[in-house]
């Protein structure tokens, strides 16, 4: 979430938002310290309870207030459920409806949650910002490595194990058939375990895959070594319905292209909504012979990485400005709107 927190919190215009921002990080680090510099205010708040943490925010004199998280582990739901704050904003960390009543809004965009059935499907009111509803800053000194063609064709994945599902390894497994002389580099950190290596390669085998095929990396430590990791990739292929969002951006940033499959929630569309705002439509697949056909096209194609970069780069996904504009103006409608009805 730092990646995409830290350049709108940045980029604020001092005149009209005053940030202050509370961490429950415990310890921290490197990027921590720098998000901290950029606030008007902070708080290390990982020893609060929610009572405590609510009596502080109030106390603040908060009048929007941001969730970062969602229903992920160690989350303030209860500190939004005792309204800490006049206006209360969900934001990036949880591509889903809250189900609170007292989380007023959510950030999103057209592409992400089309008007219709998405807002039928929150308790919250969308706010949908035409700049794209994030913003990404890559890490610091990652240069796109070398590409390697002197091996065979790679496809790869790096998102989370949880959201690789059965219908994901039969559209994979069906592109690696398709494509006999390809191998498949999945990273996460689950696979450091035997017992869930094995049983990936088992549902691979069954569907005609042999674990030859298969490059298999528990987690890296080093940021630099994964980053690093993608010059040995020549398409990321997206998980569905649950897309990436850092992964896919991270991919993109290192030059190598991502095919992604757009589905029906936020969820399985912020790969559209990314790919889209990049100007690569091509890369959307919505059903499994796209989908199969874009990542054979572009493992043959493989386009150059530095354009792929120069293209994301010169995108509104990496322009700050425009972002966090679009995003100051939806806050100050819904503080004016507050204030309005408050009157």
């Amino acid at each position: 979430m730092a990646s995409f927190a830290e350049p709108i919190i940045a980029a604020h215009d001092r005149a009209r938002f005053h940030v202050t921002c509370y961490s429950d990080v415990i310890g921290g680090d490197a990027v921590t310290q720098r998000i901290r510099s950029l606030a008007d205010a902070w708080r290390d708040t990982a020893d609060d309870n929610d009572e405590d943490l609510h009596r502080r925010i109030v106390e603040d004199g908060i009048d929007v207030l941001i969730d970062l998280a969602g229903h992920t582990a160690d989350n303030r739901m209860g500190v939004f459920a005792r309204r800490a704050a006049p206006v209360q904003v969900s934001w990036i960390g949880y591509p889903a409806t809250t189900g609170l009543s007292r989380m007023d809004y959510r950030v999103t965009d057209t592409l992400a949650d089309p008007k219709g059935d998405a807002d039928l499907w929150h308790t919250e009111t969308l706010l949908r910002l035409e700049s794209g509803f994030l913003c990404y800053r890559p890490p610091d000194d990652t240069p796109i490595p070398v590409p390697k063609y002197d091996r065979a064709p790679t496809f790869g994945s790096f998102n989370n194990f949880s959201k690789v599902n059965d219908k994901v390894i039969d559209i994979w497994s069906e592109l690696l058939v398709a494509k006999p002389r390809s191998r498949l580099m999945l990273k996460c950190r689950q696979l450091a375990d035997e017992g869930t290596r094995n049983r990936l390669q088992h549902a691979f085998f069954t569907r005609g895959v042999g674990a030859e095929r298969l490059v298999l990396q528990g987690r890296i430590r080093s940021r630099e070594a994964h980053m690093a990791l993608y010059g040995e990739v020549d398409v990321a292929l997206d998980t569905f319905p649950y897309n990436g969002t850092t992964t896919t951006c991270e991919a993109l940033w290192m030059g190598v292209p991502v095919v992604t499959m757009s589905g029906e929630r936020h969820a399985a569309r912020v790969g559209d909504s990314l790919l889209s705002r990049a100007g690569w439509p091509e890369w959307i697949a919505r059903d499994k012979s796209q989908y199969i056909e874009a990542a054979c096209r572009l493992v043959a194609e493989r386009p150059k990485p530095q354009v792929i970069r120069d293209r994301l780069a010169g995108s509104s996904i990496m322009d700050a400005g425009a972002v966090t504009g679009a995003f100051e103006a939806a806050l100050g409608e819904v503080w004016r709107r507050r204030c309005r009805q408050s009157a």
